[in-house]
């Protein structure tokens, strides 16, 4: 893969005015928007028209896990385009099986079949149709703090303020409290009392909302964009316990956690759980070609053995994007990754952010699970006043418009969402660039605290 970094000042100006002139941009206020044009990218860093270099502390939007152009992944794609570029999915595809096959190997418990879709939003469509369908029950739980995607049904289920302008969905969800031990709705001093009163909590939403007309309950196996928020020992395993005495379906949300990001195939198996159902997309080929999926067990299949199933895509089980999924899976695997996940975070990540904890003000909390880390900002670590305001925007979010600021002049591209900055590389960084970008960071701290005035 080509490393250049040379100016191209004329290039770069092509893409910006192609993207001003005809590019409508997602979660933008399309007059304020103004791209970086990216040239290329290898390994752990993309670099733009100007040559300047990036550390990606964001994995893009944390689903680039195996990194910019992995050359086995590239060329299983190109082998593919030359063999079979696309076909229905109504039809046989070796790569599509072989991708299906491998998953359900990786998946928990009994979960043996994949229904694939284009990405994680519409997987979470279709696990809540295949959960309504199920059970014959029209409601779905999930959690205030939360991020399910952008259509219709995900974002009703998503718990975060995009739902707010798209609240009209015509869909039956209600949210809850999940747990948050550094910012505990329920007053825990300890992670045993977060997970038993966020367990009952839950338990009162289910007996309020009556449990006969639940469906499902959805949950971020590792809340992703709304904190990276480890869940307590035993919460899962309540949730399972909840779910089956009532007959309700536990869908796993592993679009972010899953596929190397917690040191696991899937997040949830840190914790021996099975779910009904889980979805994924991200990390399967790290976006190489758009790829999500929903995988489900007998019970879900004997529901659709003989009656159909009402829905299916284009481009389920793409040819190109299961081959991607396939040959991501394969390198995984003969590299080790999920050791180097789980090593990194062990041994090099969470010693440094604990450093970082006790010698920056501005550093409240840190928490996380492989390469899935969050440092959230305060004011003032006594009160935990958040360093900018709950979805803050304009002047109210400068400080950690500062600190993002201060990280891309180190050559750092920062993941930050209201007062966090997530630390979320991707799977196959080495430990010299980890601790590279976490000096990056203790830098921009310095810079947010100055600029917030801590």
């Amino acid at each position: 893969m080509t490393t250049e970094t040379s100016a191209d000042a004329a290039a770069a100006q092509r893409v910006k005015d192609d993207d001003r002139n005809h590019v409508f941009h997602s979660w933008s206020a399309q007059a304020h928007v103004d791209v970086l044009p990216i040239a290329g990218g290898s390994g752990s860093y993309f670099w733009d028209y100007d040559g300047n270099r990036y550390l990606d502390f964001s994995s893009q939007l944390v689903n680039l896990n195996i990194g910019h152009g992995h050359p086995k992944v590239v060329a299983a794609i190109q082998e593919q385009a030359a063999k079979l570029a696309t076909i229905a999915p109504a039809m046989g595809s070796d790569v599509r099986g072989q991708a299906a096959r491998m998953i359900a190997e990786r998946a928990p418990g009994d979960l043996d079949r994949v229904f694939f879709t284009n990405g994680g939003a519409d997987a979470n469509e279709h696990a809540i149709r295949m959960a309504r369908l199920q059970t014959g029950r029209p409601t779905i739980l999930s959690a205030y703090r939360s991020y399910h995607g952008a259509t219709g049904g995900a974002i009703a289920l998503t718990g975060d303020p995009r739902r707010w302008a798209n609240e009209a969905t015509g869909q039956s969800v209600a949210h809850f409290f999940g747990p948050y031990p550094y910012r505990s709705a329920f007053h825990s001093a300890t992670e045993q009392e977060e997970s038993e009163r966020a367990l009952q909590h839950l338990r009162d939403v289910v007996q309020l909302q009556g449990p006969d007309t639940i469906a499902a309950i959805i949950q971020e196996s590792v809340v992703g964009t709304n904190g990276i928020l480890v869940p307590p020992p035993g919460y899962l395993a309540g949730v399972r316990e909840l779910c089956d005495e009532y007959g309700i379906l536990l869908i796993a949300d592993e679009v972010m956690a899953g596929f190397g990001r917690c040191g696991e195939w899937f997040g949830i198996q840190h914790w021996d759980v099975v779910p009904d159902l889980i979805t994924f997309a991200k990390g399967i080929n790290s976006g190489y070609v758009p790829l999500g999926g929903v995988v489900l067990g007998p019970k879900t299949y004997e529901r659709f053995a003989d009656r159909p199933y009402p829905g299916g895509l284009t481009y389920s089980g793409h040819p190109l994007a299961c081959a991607a999924a396939v040959a991501s899976m394969q390198a995984f695997e003969d590299e080790g990754i999920l050791d180097n996940v789980r090593k990194l975070g062990e041994t090099v990540v969470e010693p440094r952010l604990q450093e970082l904890k006790a010698k920056h003000a501005s550093v409240g909390d840190v928490r996380g699970l492989g390469l899935f880390w969050a440092i959230e900002l305060v004011k003032d670590k006594e009160t935990r006043e958040p360093l900018v305001p709950f979805n803050a925007a304009g002047d109210a979010a400068a400080p950690m418009g500062a600190f993002a600021a201060a990280c891309k002049k180190g050559g750092l591209w920062p993941f930050t969402h209201m007062n966090r900055t997530h630390v979320v590389p991707p799977c196959t960084i080495s430990e010299d660039e980890l601790v590279a970008g976490l000096d990056i960071i203790d830098a921009a701290l310095e810079v947010a605290e100055q600029h917030a005035g801590s």
